[in-house]
């Protein structure tokens, strides 16, 4: 009992540290590449972001495997399902609780208020606006009334939610559809709503996802040969895309905002597939030296993260420029890349991956350094 409580104290911590640095990091405070501004009105604080849905999804993960499974011997498939079926039942028991939720709530019509700028004698002036979204529907998985988005209005506010989703992208929403830009005539006034990618609903599914993850981990710590992992490995990554396939023909779509169940499990088995060839490659037939810099990078995924995914080293570099804020060292390298592929997209691309063997790189100088960031 004595480890059991000492390991949910540092389980707790640990997830207390991610949740705060991504509050931090996408919280509002850090505005990102293009703007050498920071801070954030508590007011409009986003309280919910990547960083946080991994600190929930790891802290319900590490309870279980602490409270939930029991000391047992595993030395056959019955004791395995034995020890493990408590954490499986409440993996099930979350995801009916998703789509009891996601089906089964009421949308009522909902209003949001957007600040628009107007313009009188030259004098620049600011004013709020109230758009109307009609709903009053149940189980709508589209932009404007799912019950994802009702849940975040009505816990966290509609001014701690997302400002730019991802539906901001669609040809709705953007004339540069699939990318952000003008709204086209006519767009809904959904387009100007805010929705979090990361809310409270969406994050049960996810939280799922470190359920699955558990299995597969716990595949690799019981059997102890290559064929046993990697043939039950096989049949698990088999049944969850041939579900995630099946509950799409009874209509739920893959969705990542929403995290449907079909995404989860889709994501899953493809993931599952990803690791058995890697598992095949890397550890049976012992070729390791072209996937190094994946190993530099999960070693301090953390710090990559922090810098690379969230902007943070991006923007600081633009925060050194050439007489005009443009004229810095990102922006006219992705500029450069641009003329040369003579296309936004390929040059963008390109742009992309440098980045990514960048980052590997920088990765694999603090591994020879000793240098790893955790929490």
């Amino acid at each position: 009992m004595a480890n059991k409580t000492a390991a949910t104290k540092k389980a707790a911590i640990r997830a207390s540290k991610l949740f705060i640095l991504g509050v931090i990091l996408q919280g509002g405070y850090i505005h990102g590449r293009h703007k050498l501004t920071y801070g954030v009105d508590l007011d409009h604080i986003r309280w919910l972001g990547v960083l946080q849905r991994i600190a929930i999804g790891y802290f319900v993960a590490a309870m279980s495997e602490i409270w939930l499974v029991n000391n047992n011997l595993v030395d056959s498939p019955v004791p395995f399902v034995k020890k493990y079926f408590i954490e499986w039942f409440m993996a099930i028991a979350i995801t009916v609780l998703y789509v009891a939720l996601v089906f089964g709530l009421y949308v009522a019509n909902w209003e949001f208020e957007i600040q628009t700028s107007n313009s009188t004698l030259s004098i620049p002036s600011n004013s709020i606006e109230t758009k109307m979204i009609q709903c009053g529907v149940r189980g709508s998985l589209g932009p404007p009334c799912n019950a994802v988005g009702l849940v975040d209005r009505v816990l966290l506010g509609e001014n701690h939610l997302y400002k730019n989703p991802v539906y901001k992208r669609t040809k709705e929403c953007s004339i540069n559809s699939p990318d952000y830009g003008p709204l086209p005539p006519n767009a809904p006034d959904w387009c100007l709503a805010p929705f979090d990618p990361e809310g409270l609903l969406s994050t049960l599914m996810a939280v799922v996802t470190c359920f699955v993850g558990l299995f597969f981990g716990h595949v690799l710590i019981h059997c102890k040969n290559h064929s046993q992992r990697m043939l039950i490995w096989l049949l698990a990554s088999v049944v969850l895309t041939i579900s995630a396939y099946l509950v799409l023909l009874l209509g739920m779509p893959f969705s990542k905002p929403l995290y449907t169940v079909n995404y989860m499990l889709l994501t899953g088995g493809v993931s599952g597939f990803l690791l058995l060839l890697l598992y095949y490659i890397v550890d049976v037939i012992h070729i390791k030296k072209p996937f190094v810099l994946f190993q530099w990078m999960g070693m301090n995924a953390l710090i990559v993260y922090v810098l690379a995914a969230c902007e943070l080293f991006p923007t600081l570099i633009q925060g050194f420029y050439w007489r005009s804020p443009e004229n810095n060292l990102v922006d006219v390298t992705e500029s450069l890349l641009q003329a040369i592929f003579q296309s936004k997209r390929w040059g963008t691309l390109v742009f992309v991956l440098l980045e990514i063997v960048f980052w590997c790189l920088a990765a694999g100088f603090l591994h020879m350094k000793g240098v790893y960031l955790k929490l």
